[in-house]
């Protein structure tokens, strides 16, 4: 396979996962790009650092009761997971589905949110809908313990058609009305002790860990209503349905496909009066929506193999979220191959970044593209990236050096070792201008000598330092 498919598979890999190492890269190549995509979507037996292990290092992410235990546990899967593309998944639904700690308080919840996005986010957006509507952190989130028969609270019938299935333009009040009626009696098992709320921390009679769905006949509104032009006495998986089979779903749902995995559109309030940046391609994915009976993977299927996703006018289009940034970079220096406390300091550096896992701004979750820069956010990135990437010691690191060493490929030029050094941080082009500049670094740094075909010490830390640079480039903060 020529250099131009494995730039095409290292951008699959920087969009449905977060990067891969050049020796990864080679192997999917082998396979060819479309036998990737199907490896990405139904990849089994995955292989991660265990939970076992992580909770005997860090035992509070066993109960992972506080503000950022839970986030630090999902960060220790997306940098060791073989599965890295239902992480990513997972992400994009944490940013429609926006839960957070500060109204939550209970970080075990919002893991266990996490998990089922993880069981059902690629797969039925029906099923997905209906067990968000049955899990606890999103009850609390939303307040639907609070919805009653007699009175009823519309905040996650509003949220519902407003920000995780239809947008607003395509429904109307009555209709968020009837929807909260529909969902009356979707509670908590343990709702008395929620009552409790200065005894949250107790283990009386349930406590926090013991959260879970429960649906309360005697508080349902079981009379007629009338939502999206249909009656009937519905209860909340009616009403899923008839929501799941509008064309305002299908395009709501692409819409924001479209955006995390293709091109950034505006935020969310902005739909209903700015054109989608491709309407051929929400057009597609739209109809692959509805041909697969609203498969989450169908759809994937179908964006990765588009013409609209491959083109490489698309290439480094998207600035990588402070989460996609940390991870991807550890991913290739390899810091984590055990539980380590840095992780905690890892974590932070994203929260500094702007993203703080479980912790959205808002209900519409976080603004992505070049909303993730600002100078303070921006010296934090690259100081990170090159930090890591520029460790000679680090495993991954290590690794990228002695595949250069391995090739055989001379660096007798400081353009050779650029190109070396682009080639392992995950087969990147750079434009001519960032290249020209990455050259005119190596030259000041020096040539490194190689003998016998092996780089001494001070030539590994030369090569180390391009890396650095590498890692400082506008193209390695974009995807």
């Amino acid at each position: 396979m020529g250099h131009h498919e494995i730039e095409q598979i290292a951008h699959l890999m920087r969009r449905a996962g977060f990067g891969a190492t050049r020796d990864q890269l080679d192997a999917f190549a082998a396979k060819g790009y479309e036998s990737t995509v199907e490896q990405l979507l139904y990849q089994s037996g995955e292989q991660r650092m265990g939970d076992d292990v992580i909770r005997r290092f860090h035992p509070e992410l066993s109960g992972m009761m506080g503000p950022q235990a839970s986030g630090e546990n999902w960060l220790y899967r997306m940098v060791t997971t073989s599965t890295p593309l239902r992480e990513k998944v997972c992400l994009f639904w944490h940013g429609i589905f926006a839960t957070g700690y500060p109204k939550v308080i209970h970080g075990k919840a919002l893991s266990d949110q996490i998990r089922m996005f993880r069981r059902y986010g690629m797969g039925n957006f029906r099923d997905l809908l209906l067990e968000l509507a049955r899990d606890p952190a999103m009850i609390i989130w939303l307040d639907n313990q609070d919805n009653h028969k007699d009175a009823i609270n519309e905040n996650f019938g509003r949220e519902l058609l407003e920000l995780f299935s239809m947008g607003v333009g395509n429904y109307t009040e009555q209709d968020i009305k009837e929807c909260a009626r529909a969902f009356t009696g979707w509670t908590l098992g343990n709702r008395e002790y929620m009552e409790l709320r200065s005894m949250r921390d107790s283990d009386w009679p349930y406590g926090r860990i013991s959260w879970h769905f429960e649906f309360n006949p005697e508080d349902h509104d079981d009379d007629e209503k009338e939502f999206l032009g249909h009656r009937g006495r519905f209860n909340g998986e009616d009403i899923v349905d008839i929501i799941c089979q509008q064309d305002a779903t299908a395009r709501f749902i692409s819409r924001h496909m479209y955006s995390f995995f293709v091109a950034d559109e505006p935020p969310v309030p902005e739909w209903p009066y700015t054109l989608p940046a491709d309407p051929a391609a929400i057009d597609m994915l739209s109809q692959v929506y509805f041909d697969s009976g609203y498969d989450i993977s169908a759809m994937l299927r179908a964006l990765f193999n588009s013409d609209c996703f491959k083109a490489g006018d698309s290439w480094y289009g998207k600035v990588k979220s402070p989460v996609e940034l940390v991870a991807g970079v550890l991913r290739l220096s390899g810091e984590f191959d055990r539980p380590r406390k840095e992780i905690l300091d890892r974590y932070q550096q994203a929260v500094f970044m702007g993203q703080y896992l479980n912790n959205p701004p808002s209900v519409e979750g976080w603004h992505q593209g070049a909303d993730w820069i600002d100078t303070g956010s921006l010296v934090e990135r690259v100081n990170f990236a090159s930090q890591q990437l520029g460790d000679a010691q680090r495993p991954g690191v290590q690794a990228m050096i002695d595949r250069i060493e391995a090739t055989g490929q001379p660096l007798d030029s400081s353009e050779s070792l650029v190109d070396a050094c682009l080639d392992q941080v995950g087969a990147i082009t750079v434009s001519e201008a960032t290249r020209q500049e990455l050259v005119n670094f190596a030259s000041a740094v020096g040539k490194p000598e190689m003998r016998a075909g092996s780089l001494d010490d001070a030539g590994r830390q030369r090569v180390a330092e391009v890396i650095q640079m590498v890692a400082s480039t506008h193209e390695f903060q974009r995807a």
